[in-house]
């Protein structure tokens, strides 16, 4: 693995993000259909997480905007030797969002019953987005804009980042291994953030600070962090059979 100085550069703090500021944020939806990423392959590899650990309602393939798909390869042609990139989860349909933020929010209420509802809520806010398919505020993923990725070595197997996918613990903010470097292993950890966070960025797409792994380009949020007077992506969903059908029998009438 070719590892630069620059690739290996600190991650400065992330701001944590203002929820109902980035929900304000106008969406002037460009459109543009959702794509498979494993057509990509073998540039990119894809893991289907939600839908290979049996979530209700998860799909078995990664489905992205163009303008998302095209800066995934970009990241993975511009990453070290050895190393690729995986798609773990990209647009996510309502009932899954709905499923995890229920979840996550009812181990919460059980774990910390003596907390506030509102400081409950913001903890699982900080790891899943609360479901919603409004056209003015969507789930992050629901637009075709939020990807989650992780690092791989050549051979397809994933890497340690330090925390799993998905892990809701102090250990997945991306910024947590910057401050706890003690040994080998946990500066391996925060070297690997720092190549995946770099590729990302550089690439156009913006972190979430509490998910080493979730980043976004086109969506409310990531117009808040890049400086955009606009999200670019609104609701989305995959194409169907049924929706062929409607338009082309609109198009005949």
């Amino acid at each position: 693995m070719n590892v630069t100085d620059s690739t290996l550069r600190p991650i400065d703090p992330i701001a944590e993000p203002p929820w109902e500021t980035i929900a304000a944020i106008p969406i002037v939806d460009e459109g543009g259909a959702l794509h498979p990423v494993s057509l990509a392959a073998p540039m990119l590899r894809t893991l289907p997480l939600y839908h290979a650990l049996g979530v209700p309602g998860a799909v078995p393939e990664c489905w992205a905007r163009e303008a998302v798909y095209r800066r995934l390869l970009e990241v993975a042609r511009h990453l070290p030797d050895g190393l690729g990139l995986v798609v773990l989860d990209a647009w996510r349909p309502y009932v899954v969002q709905r499923h995890l933020y229920d979840t996550l929010l009812e181990m919460v209420e059980t774990r910390y019953a003596d907390l506030d509802e509102s400081d409950r809520r913001a903890m699982t806010r900080a790891f899943v987005s609360p479901p919603s398919e409004r056209v003015d505020r969507p789930s992050p993923h629901l637009t075709g804009g939020a990807v989650d990725v992780a690092l791989c070595d050549a051979d397809g197997l994933l890497l340690d980042m330090g925390s799993a996918f998905d892990e809701a613990r102090a250990a997945s903010h991306t910024v947590h291994f910057e401050h706890h470097a003690g040994d080998a292993d946990t500066r391996t950890y925060r070297d690997r953030r720092r190549i995946l966070y770099h590729a990302m960025v550089d690439a156009g797409f913006a972190n979430l600070p509490s998910e080493w792994w979730h980043y976004s380009y086109g969506d409310q949020m990531w117009a808040w962090y890049r400086g955009e007077s606009c999200a670019l992506f609104g609701p989305s969903g995959p194409d169907s059979l049924e929706a062929r059908w409607r338009r082309s029998l609109g198009q005949d009438a």
